[in-house]
Order: C-alpha cells, then sequence, then structure tokens
C-alpha cells in the first residue's frame, strides 16, 4: 500500500505542477487590465485547487500509512525536520490554491478576479516548488 500511495503522489505531482502553469500562463496577462476573466480561466484554477488537494489527500494518507514514524523516503533529507515541513507547507499550498480559486470567484470585476487567481496561484506554486524533494527521482514508479 505504501509504494502504490507513494507513486500515486509522485504522479500527481505532475499534475500539480502542470495544471499550475497552466493556471499562471491563463491568469497572469489579465493583470494587464483589459481582459475578460472567462470560464476556461476558472476551469485552470479550480483544476489546479483540485489537483493540489488530492495531492495533500495521498500525502496525509502516507502519514497515516507509516504512523507518523520517519517515512523512509525523507531518509536522504537535507535535515530530519524535512517530512514536517514538507506536511505543513503542503497544507499551506492547499489554503493558497483554495483561496486563488475562492477569492477569484468572489472578487468584484475581472481586474480583480485576474489578481486573486494569479497570486495565490503564484504563491501556491513557488511554495510546491520549495517542497519537492528534488533530490529524489523524478519519476519513481513503485519503489522507494
Amino acid at each position: 500500500m505504501f509504494l502504490a500511495l507513494l507513486t500515486l503522489h509522485n504522479l500527481v505531482r505532475w499534475a500539480v505542477l502542470i495544471l499550475g502553469v497552466i493556471a499562471l500562463v491563463r491568469t497572469l496577462p489579465g493583470l494587464g487590465g483589459n481582459r475578460v476573466f472567462t470560464a476556461a480561466e476558472r476551469r485552470s484554477v479550480a483544476s489546479f485547487m483540485s489537483a493540489v488537494h488530492l495531492q495533500l489527500l495521498l500525502g496525509l494518507l502516507l502519514f497515516a500509512v507509516t504512523g507518523m514514524q520517519r517515512i523512509p523516503v525523507f531518509a536522504d533529507a537535507s535535515r530530519p525536520s524535512f517530512q514536517w515541513e514538507h506536511l505543513g507547507v503542503g497544507v499551506l499550498i492547499a489554503v493558497a490554491a483554495t483561496l486563488a480559486n475562492s477569492l477569484s470567484k468572489r472578487a468584484e470585476g475581472d481586474a480583480a478576479k485576474f489578481r486573486a487567481a494569479a497570486s495565490w496561484t503564484g504563491i501556491a506554486m513557488l511554495l510546491t516548488l520549495l517542497m519537492i524533494p528534488w533530490w529524489r527521482p523524478l519519476l519513481r514508479l513503485f519503489t522507494q
């Protein structure tokens, strides 16, 4: 079960990154002013948020399966606290992605929608890039 969850967590990482880039590509040009926040921008931000939530759920399941002990894949981390930082910042990424979605939905006017979507998606993406264990294999299928 652990290896299956770890493989899914690894694969969903790429979905998070790809959907985050798509959301930024769709929302950043709208910061200039005269664009309409369409259903396509809305879907890109919502898809990014959904992928982040799935990633967080898989990560929490990994922690539950290991009994909150030291997860073996973090054995080669530069510092012992990385496992807990990874979990804590993962929650913050989910909060930022949710804010991008909900604030862009509720904002008055297209400029405010683009601003909310782009800024919170950007924060979520920055945190995501900081918390990916880049020293691990980029694609890991059923191996630790």
